[in-house]
């Protein structure tokens, strides 16, 4: 049956180099030669991968949906036409499959899509837009983010802000309201959850059918390329979640593209996820490699993007993630050894292709070598999610008090890892929904317990090194879990608690980015000196330090609800010290309305240090101080 059916093809055989390179797994820009292309004034050529169709046909508002017949390449798996058209036209491809069922699929290739609930492709081209980045580009060329401050906003679109009457927010109204907002608060880096076209807004972006389509629920391309050409002329670098382990399985989509596992593995087990009801990509297919970093290459190219979020590298990696069944890898273990070549084979032309740019994986285990280049044995990821970190201090915040003390391990066992890879520090949208409560709620004492224990939380991650995340949510205190189906509540700021929190946020975020030692010293052992994190009494005692011998923050955080007195904290220089933050002044929704001043050193070794200062540590709360004249210092 299946002979028979190839046989009915109408073939060329040809010779195309993209195609050849495509089918190889080379094809880092195949979507130049895939999907829908100008070839003239008034034609397009359609190409689309489909082996083993019985007979793919194109059909859209060109021929008045009527059938259109493709020829196929069967060197390459490829199906072409070329037909009249325009810029606007929608389009499905019509494939047969070897079995005679008939199924419409939109472009994997298409630059634009319709609007959802609709699912066709849509006839799109570049035009030649005017971009003004290039210093910007030619800085981030040379950049060494290790060394520089990292603060990233993670922005879901849908919900940051909305119009009265419910609808979205454009790309070009949060050029106007998310750009000065973001610069603002000092945030240095935008992160938006994923903006490919996706069918169902409750997935947040995460279940793809547009690989190379921005989702029409926000404006065009180039509104898109606006925003971000505006983020850099404000040196706001722009990273996007991207969604390369596995895709959604409604039938316009990737799934069963030819009547068989065409992007997904022919293994049930290992294609199918039952957690998330999606189908894993088989990184064993050449044509799967080409397919996804052409994808990750493409918004670098025609978009500028900064880096990419690389969504769920744990269900990459392996192969009984979720705990589902799976068949050894042929050394018998439980990884995907296709998948993490694929992985190396990303990040090595990633960073051939755009030195500079951020990958950043999301990956939950301890798999080791994560951001350990390529040619040194690694993965060769820029930066790992620290999930360690985010779950151990959640858990401990949600612990009642008189469990902390019992619980020290939770705070002080990051510690013990912070530099073996070089980490993000997520506070991001997946700890504020599906019951796990805000982050301003998670704390099981009072309302204003709460707060000040939020207030604690954010300045602790702020001196603690590696590089920073807080989602939308966070600035603002929100106290609901996030709900992704309204805006944020910023009716909430009318409240000293959550305007607190923001004031807290802003001059958290712009004092780490004038502040060197909180930066660029962050992938170091000599960046911290542990005071004391072995305290009873639920204390913990850092120093942050650069570069520069005098450049260092004395960092105190009580995470008990009891007022400490008489603080002693070791230092490295005699001379005067002066408070920078305390986490409860009235400013930022706390009782005190005047700091603590200035404090003299005391001649004696106390925590290792020749010195010590002497302070009163607030109940929950974090403290920082600096050098403000230190013996020796030039006047």
């Amino acid at each position: 049956m299946a002979d028979k059916a190839l046989k009915n093809k109408k073939i060329i055989s040809t010779s195309l180099d993209p195609a050849y390179l495509f089918n190889r797994g080379e094809n880092y820009r195949v979507y130049n030669y895939l999907g829908c292309h100008r070839t003239s004034d008034d034609e397009f050529t359609f190409r689309v991968w489909a082996p083993k169709a019985q007979d793919v046909s194109l059909t859209g508002d060109f021929s008045e949906w009527e059938p259109l017949s493709m020829n196929f390449l069967e060197n390459y798996g490829i199906w072409e036409t070329t037909v009249k058209a325009e810029v606007g036209h929608l389009y499905k491809f019509r494939v047969t499959h070897l079995d005679g069922n008939v199924r419409y699929k939109a472009d994997p290739f298409a630059f634009r899509s319709e609007l959802r609930p609709n699912t066709a492709s849509m006839v799109w081209e570049d035009g030649d837009f005017d971009w003004t980045d290039s210093n910007f580009l030619r800085k981030r060329k040379m950049r060494n983010s290790y060394i520089n401050p990292m603060s990233i906003y993670e922005v879901h679109p849908n919900s940051w802000m909305k119009h009265p009457d419910g609808r979205f927010y454009s790309y070009t109204d949060l050029k106007e309201r998310l750009i000065p907002y973001v610069l603002e608060m000092g945030y240095t880096h935008i992160e938006f959850m994923p903006l490919t076209e996706y069918p169902n807004d409750e997935s947040w972006g995460y279940q793809v059918t547009g690989y190379y389509s921005l989702t029409s629920r926000f404006g065009t391309p180039d509104e898109f390329r606006e925003f971000v050409d505006e983020c850099h002329k404000n040196d706001i670098s722009v990273l996007m979640d991207w969604v390369p382990s596995h895709f959604v399985t409604d039938e316009h989509g990737l799934r069963y593209f030819d009547g068989t596992a065409t992007y997904e593995s022919m293994d049930y087990h290992k294609a199918y996820n039952e957690g998330w009801g999606t189908l894993h990509f088989d990184f064993s297919k050449t044509e799967v490699r080409s397919f996804l970093i052409s994808n990750a290459l493409f918004f670098m190219d025609r978009f500028h993007i900064d880096g990419l979020r690389v969504d769920a590298v744990s269900s990459m990696i392996y192969l009984d993630y979720g705990g589902k069944d799976y068949i050894p890898n042929k050394e018998g273990g439980n990884t995907d050894l296709e998948a993490i070549e694929f992985i190396k084979t990303l990040n090595t032309v990633m960073a051939a292709e755009y030195p500079g740019t951020v990958m950043a994986a999301e990956e939950s285990t301890s798999y080791d070598g994560m951001t350990t280049p390529v040619d040194e044995g690694g993965l060769g990821f820029t930066y790992k999610w620290n999930m360690g970190w985010m779950n151990d201090i959640l858990r401990y915040i949600g612990m009642e008090e008189h469990h902390r003390v019992l619980n020290q391990r939770l705070l002080n066992f990051s510690f013990m890892y912070c530099f073996k890879e070089k980490y993000i520090l997520p506070l991001s949208h997946d700890e504020v929904v599906h019951g796990k409560k805000s982050i301003a709620d998670k704390a099981p004492e009072d309302t204003y317990s709460k707060f000040a224990t939020m207030r604690l939380l954010i300045s602790y991650m702020f001196m603690h090194p590696g590089k920073k995340l807080n989602f939308m949510t966070n600035d603002i205190a929100q106290f609901m879990e996030w709900r992704w189906y309204q805006e944020l509540e910023w009716v909430g700021l009318k409240d000293g608690k959550h305007s607190g929190m923001q004031n807290l946020m802003k001059e958290l975020n712009h004092l780490y980015k004038d502040s060197p030692c909180l930066y660029e010293k962050d992938m170091e052992h000599s960046g911290i000196d542990i005071l004391d994190v072995e305290n009873p009494d639920a204390l913990v005692k850092f120093l942050r330090r650069g570069r520069k011998k005098k450049e260092f923050y004395v960092c105190v955080f009580n995470f008990r609800r009891q007022e400490k007195q008489n603080v002693k904290i070791g230092v490295p220089y005699e001379g005067i010290y002066t408070e920078v933050i305390n986490t409860e002044m009235e400013k930022y929704g706390g009782t005190w309305t005047k700091g603590q001043g200035e404090f003299r050193t005391v001649k004696e070794e106390y925590n290792g240090m020749p010195y010590y200062i002497e302070i009163i540590s607030p109940s929950l709360s974090g403290v920082i101080l600096k050098p403000k004249k230190l013996k020796g210092d030039k006047k």
